[in-house]
């Protein structure tokens, strides 16, 4: 199925936010390839169910890099996307991933610190255990939650919010996510997705002040993760503080 022909998972909105379930392989925003990104399909979404008359106004959160799944949120109105944007520079905003590795982590749950530094010619982030001019400190817990198939289910909370993180820092566990070339898994996926999944956020809402809870259904057509499907739908959410 073309990417175009594919409809749109909204998994919340109201007047200032609205939040969808990313496949992988979209853009979230815009970039130098051309290819129209996720927050344009967000976009006709609005204007064709609201008969919005004129150009949306659609602001960019937060972004997941594009071979990755799952929620994204975007802010509706500017009130929103300024007080979303603090609050993820804040760290008030709770995160909760899925991964897919070859290889078992060990040990089988755990914090993990580094200093990252992205080399922005080759789109890549170097980890480093110690301290360096312009790194910035990288945090997230883990915990191995399943196994099958030769197959490790990583249930993943990042405690900020750095390009790559995850799968540098798996990678860095001599876990690489399943897929990601890039960060050392042995081989790509046929259609270049990896297997990491951003399953919820939680936070309160920006506005009226209530707690968010949004959460994704991992990619149904992919058969690596309908092995894990009934244990994914029942995982305790940050169950790892």
């Amino acid at each position: 199925m073309k990417k175009q022909e594919r409809g749109l998972q909204v998994l919340f909105e109201d007047n200032h936010l609205i939040a969808v379930n990313k496949p992988a392989g979209y853009l979230v925003q815009g970039d130098i390839t051309g290819d129209k990104p996720l927050s344009d399909f967000v976009k006709q979404y609005i204007k064709i169910r609201y008969n919005k008359p004129g150009d949306v106004f659609l602001g960019v959160i937060h972004r997941l890099d594009r071979p990755v799944s799952g929620v994204v949120i975007f802010a509706r109105t500017s009130k929103a996307l300024t007080r979303m944007n603090e609050m993820f520079r804040d760290g008030k905003v709770q995160k909760s991933y899925w991964a897919v590795t070859f290889d078992r982590p060990e040990p089988m749950e755990g914090k993990l610190t580094h200093w990252l530094l992205k080399d922005k010619e080759r789109n890549f982030v170097n980890a480093s255990k110690k301290k360096s001019a312009d790194a910035k400190k990288a945090v997230l817990s883990y915990q191995l939650a399943s196994s099958m198939d030769n197959h490790h289910l990583i249930a993943v909370r990042p405690h900020t919010g750095r390009p790559h993180q995850i799968r540098v820092q798996l990678a860095r566990l001599k876990t690489p996510i399943r897929g990601d070339i890039k960060y050392g898994s042995p081989k790509p996926n046929e259609d270049g997705r990896i297997h990491l999944h951003a399953h919820a956020l939680a936070f309160q809402h920006p506005v009226k002040k209530e707690p968010v809870l949004i959460k994704a259904a991992t990619p149904e057509e992919d058969q690596v993760w309908h092995k894990f499907r009934d244990f994914t739908n029942n995982y305790p959410i940050f169950h790892n503080g």
